[in-house]
């Protein structure tokens, strides 16, 4: 028999015929009415103090809630998790639609509709989402993969559970799956100068871009001469965008916001030297290509030749170019919130998972590159080097030390003072 609490909260029992119930493994069983009035049971409790908790919980929710505002949370809870997913996805405003966007309709169109679309919202439970993970490691979804569809469906599920579909939040508890990021692999000074002699005039220009101010494939192909805001700084604030093919904000920046970097000297008169010969475009872009921009399959066909006449190194890319950077200014001692912000990185962490500081060290030392003597006599890129000045470390802040994107306030002013060394990391011709 149910024993009976205060009335209106319930019962809890243990639904097997054990002789003693109080002492056997089989767990309680709570009995309540919703704020419909409708009879509602859940299992799973191990002790009556648990199943009293729940009731007490569960009533004084019932006496919060009004009988309309129960109805609308029962009628969500009977849609599908399609219906939702469908509702959802207009609401997020602040996505980017032609990146972030795309990724988010691709994992809900072809992995969790397909799978979780014809459940409704209150029986989704976790064992549900870690059944359906365990269903993507099985089909052979690639871990990173794996990541990005998890975090969409947990969204959509909060999202619902915040407004009532669910008794539970459907996530809780619910491991996100583990994705090991390869390691860095970074090219070695020979190669690099080979790729710059070997690629057309476009593709060397990009290649200077990432290897000697840090810029991704999309804000290199954006390269502009109206950027120059200085004789040893350049500002960020636009990329060529792969899926576009036009220009577009930058990587984890709102609209209108930027961020500077280091521009040495022979970066910017390798610049002057591609506008003196091939000139720019009204607003003026350096790179262009048939359709005003020079674009990502542009790129992307250059880069296969390049690997065709000059075989990568084992594990070699486009952007391990940005990587040689990275690592080479790590490896000469810049501080790493000072290398975070030139890169671009969300946040430092980023900076400290992509380049370890010690294995970098030693990967530079086996390709040559670190604290070699300069080659000023090199047609391209030579080494990298770091020269501080004894005495004035303090003397003068470094431009780009602090953050100028408009999202951050001015760092206090001991913070943002740095050598002088940073501003003449790397020596292009």
């Amino acid at each position: 028999m149910p024993r009976q609490l205060a009335r209106g909260m319930g019962s809890f029992f243990k639904d097997c015929d054990c002789a003693k119930p109080t002492r056997c493994p089989h767990p309680y069983t709570i009995r309540f009415r919703d704020a419909l009035g409708k009879q509602r049971e859940e299992t799973g409790y191990g002790t009556q103090d648990d199943a009293i908790e729940r009731l007490t919980q569960l009533y004084a929710e019932k006496k919060r809630t009004a009988p309309s505002v129960a109805e609308a949370r029962r009628e969500l809870g009977q849609q599908t998790v399609e219906e939702y997913a469908k509702q959802w996805r207009p609401r997020q405003r602040r996505m980017t639609e032609y990146s972030t966007g795309e990724h988010v309709d691709s994992s809900i169109n072809v992995h969790i509709i397909p799978r979780l679309g014809s459940r409704k919202l209150n029986s989704v439970t976790p064992i549900v989402v870690e059944r359906f993970l365990d269903e993507l490691e099985a089909d052979g979804v690639g871990r990173g993969n794996q990541v990005n569809i998890f975090r969409t469906l947990k969204a959509i599920l909060r999202d619902a559970y915040g407004k009532g579909a669910m008794v539970d939040d459907p996530a809780k508890g619910v491991q996100e799956p583990e994705y090991v990021r390869e390691k860095v692999v970074i090219p070695s000074l020979a190669y690099v100068k080979k790729a710059l002699a070997v690629a057309d005039e476009l593709l060397a220009l990009e290649i200077v871009m990432m290897a000697g101010c840090g810029l991704r494939n999309g804000e290199a192909r954006a390269v502009n001469i109206n950027n120059v805001v200085a004789d040893d700084v350049y500002r960020v604030h636009e990329q060529i965008h792969s899926n576009t093919h036009k220009p577009a904000k930058l990587k984890h920046r709102k609209a209108g916001e930027f961020r500077e970097v280091p521009l040495p000297r022979s970066v910017r008169e390798a610049m002057e030297r591609y506008e003196e010969k091939h000139g720019t475009t009204k607003q003026g872009y350096l790179l262009r290509g048939p359709s005003g921009y020079y674009t990502e399959p542009m790129e992307r066909r250059r880069v296969q030749k390049l690997f065709k006449d000059l075989p990568a190194e084992r594990g070699v890319g486009m952007y391990s170019f940005r990587h040689y950077f990275a690592s080479n200014s790590l490896g000469n001692g810049i501080p790493i919130t000072d290398v975070a912000e030139w890169m671009g990185h969300k946040s430092i962490e980023e900076t400290g998972r992509s380049w370890s500081i010690p294995w970098i060290a030693e990967a530079l030392v086996c390709h040559g590159t670190a604290l070699t003597p300069l080659d000023t006599h090199a047609e391209h890129l030579t080494s990298w080097h770091c020269v501080i000045i004894p005495g004035r470390s303090r003397e003068r802040r470094s431009p780009g030390a602090a953050s100028h994107s408009q999202r951050h306030r001015p760092a206090p002013e001991e913070s943002r003072l740095n050598h002088r060394a940073v501003w003449c990391v790397v020596r292009l011709r």
